[in-house]
C-alpha cells in the first residue's frame, strides 16, 4: 500500500498509538513524562535566557544610564610652577572640543572628590560629581530614577543624594547634610578639615546599589569652591551615541582633552562584570542544552516501549502492504507529537514566567522569608527578563531538532522489524 508521506491516514494511527489505554498504560505514563520532561526543559531554557539577557540590558542600562561612557582625565603633570596637578584648565573650550567631535552627544567638565558625610549623628563615605545644572539634566537615571524624593529644578540651591545615602543618613528633601573633607586649609597647626552643610533637595534612585549608597551631586560652582578646584575641574563626563564602539573614540577625546588627557570607558571600569556575565551565559547555556536532551531521550524510552507492544501491529501493518516509509513515518510522528506538544508547552510557561517573574519573584521571596535577592551583592535592586524573539526561537529550534532527531532511531527499528517474526506467535 502506498501512502503519501505523512497523509491523514498515518497521522490518525499515530494518534491512535499515543492515546492511553488500560492494558497499555506504562506506554501512557512514559509518553506524558517524557512531553512533561520537554517541557520543563523549555521552560528552563527559555527563563533561563530572558533572565540571562534582561539581567544584562539591566546592568548596562544602569551604568550607561548614570555613568559617563567615557572619561578623560588628567595624568599627573609639573605645571609652570613646578606643582605636580592633575587638573584641566581652560576647560570650556576642552568640553567644547569634545562636543563637536563626530558620535559624541555630551560631554561635561565636573569637579570631583571623596568625602566624609554626617547627619543625625551618622557617617558614611560618599563620593562627590561637581555638575553643571545643565548637565546633571542629560543624565537619563537621574533625571528619571526608579525613585525619586525633592525637585531636581532645586538643585542650584543644594545637592543631590542617593536613596543609600539619604537612609543611612536618616535625611529626606530639606534636610541639611554636612560634608567634611580632610583636604582642607593649611594652618600654623596643620591642615584643617574643610566641613560645610548644604540643603538635601533631590533624593534619587537609579536601582544600582553602587551609586544610590555612595553618590551625591553638587553644583560645579560649589564643588569647585569646597575642594579648592577655583578655575579647574577634575575630568571630563562623555556620553556618545553607539556605547558600545566608544573605543574608536578614544585617540579623538584624549587629543581633545590635551597632551596629558588619558580616556577610561565604561568597558574598562565595568569589563569584569560583563565577562563574568558572558562566561556564565555559556556555562549556563551548555547546561541547559544537556537537559533539554536528556528530556528528549525520554522520547526513544517511551518509542521503544510502544514499539515492543506494537509489534503485532507492525506485522499486520506490513503484511496488508505498508511500507517501511509509512511505518518510520507513523512512529516518527509519535515521537515528534510529544517534542512539539512539550515545546509548544514550554514555551508558553517560559515566556509567562518571564512576563510575570517580579510578581513570581516577589511571592517566592514572601514564602522564603526575604532576604533572597540581595542588592548589595548584585547590584541591581530587582531581578530583571527580558523576552527577546530570538532566544524564544532558538529554543524551539533546539528543542524540536533534539526531539525528531531522537525519534527517528526507534522509528526506524520499527520500520526494519520482520513481519513474519513480528506475528510468528500471534
Amino acid at each position: 500500500m502506498n501512502t503519501l508521506p505523512f497523509s491523514r491516514f498515518e497521522m490518525m494511527i499515530a494518534w491512535r498509538y499515543l492515546r492511553a489505554k488500560r492494558r497499555e498504560g506504562g506506554v501512557s505514563v512514559m509518553t506524558w513524562i517524557s512531553l512533561v520532561g520537554v517541557a520543563l526543559a523549555v521552560f528552563a531554557l527559555i527563563a533561563t535566557l530572558a533572565v540571562r539577557t534582561g539581567f544584562r540590558v539591566e546592568f548596562v542600562s544602569t551604568i550607561l544610564g548614570s555613568n559617563a561612557h567615557a572619561t578623560v582625565y588628567a595624568s599627573p603633570y609639573v605645571n609652570e610652577a613646578g606643582q605636580t596637578v592633575n587638573t584641566f584648565d581652560n576647560y570650556e573650550a576642552k568640553a567644547e572640543a569634545m562636543r563637536a567631535i563626530d558620535g559624541v552627544t555630551r560631554a561635561a567638565a565636573i569637579v570631583k572628590g571623596q568625602v566624609m558625610a554626617s547627619a543625625n549623628n551618622r557617617n558614611t563615605g560618599v563620593e562627590v560629581f561637581g555638575e553643571t545644572y545643565e548637565d546633571l539634566l542629560t543624565i537619563p537615571r537621574i533625571v528619571n530614577p526608579q525613585i525619586r524624593r525633592g525637585a531636581i529644578e532645586n538643585y542650584r540651591k543644594g545637592v543631590a543624594i542617593g536613596t543609600g545615602v539619604a537612609r543611612k543618613l536618616g535625611l529626606a528633601p530639606g534636610d541639611r547634610i554636612t560634608l567634611i573633607s580632610p583636604d582642607g586649609f593649611q594652618t600654623a597647626f596643620g591642615t584643617s578639615p574643610r566641613v560645610s552643610a548644604y540643603e538635601v533637595v533631590y533624593i534619587f534612585g537609579v536601582g544600582r546599589y553602587d551609586i544610590d549608597q555612595t553618590r551625591i551631586y553638587m553644583p560645579r560652582e560649589e564643588a569647585q569652591a569646597y575642594f579648592n578646584r577655583a578655575g579647574v575641574v577634575d575630568e571630563f563626563e562623555v556620553q556618545v551615541t553607539d556605547p558600545e564602539t566608544v573605543e574608536r573614540l578614544t585617540a579623538a577625546l584624549a587629543r581633545a582633552g590635551g597632551p596629558d588627557a588619558l580616556v577610561w570607558t565604561w568597558k574598562n571600569a565595568s569589563g569584569g562584570f560583563l565577562r563574568a556575565l558572558e562566561m556564565e551565559d555559556n556555562i549556563m547555556f551548555i547546561i541547559l542544552s544537556i537537559l533539554v536532551m536528556i528530556a528528549s531521550l525520554n522520547i526513544v524510552s517511551g518509542l521503544i516501549m510502544l514499539v515492543r507492544n506494537k509489534g503485532r501491529d507492525i506485522g499486520i501493518l506490513r503484511t496488508i502492504g505498508f511500507s517501511e516509509g509509512a511505518v518510520l513515518r507513523i512512529f516518527f510522528l509519535c515521537g515528534a507529537s510529544i517534542g512539539v506538544a512539550g515545546t509548544a508547552a514550554g514555551v508558553v510557561f517560559g515566556c509567562l514566567f518571564a512576563i510575570y517573574i517580579d510578581p513570581i519573584f516577589r511571592l517566592v521571596n514572601y514564602l522564603a522569608g526575604g532576604g533572597i535577592w540581595d542588592p548589595q551583592y548584585r547590584l541591581l535592586s530587582e531581578l530583571p527578563a527580558k523576552l527577546e524573539p530570538g532566544d524564544v526561537f532558538f529554543a524551539v529550534f533546539l528543542s524540536l531538532f533534539l526531539s525528531f532527531v531522537v525519534t527517528l532511531f526507534p522509528a526506524r527499528r520499527a520500520a526494519r522489524m520482520n513481519p513474519v517474526e513480528a506475528l510468528r506467535y500471534e
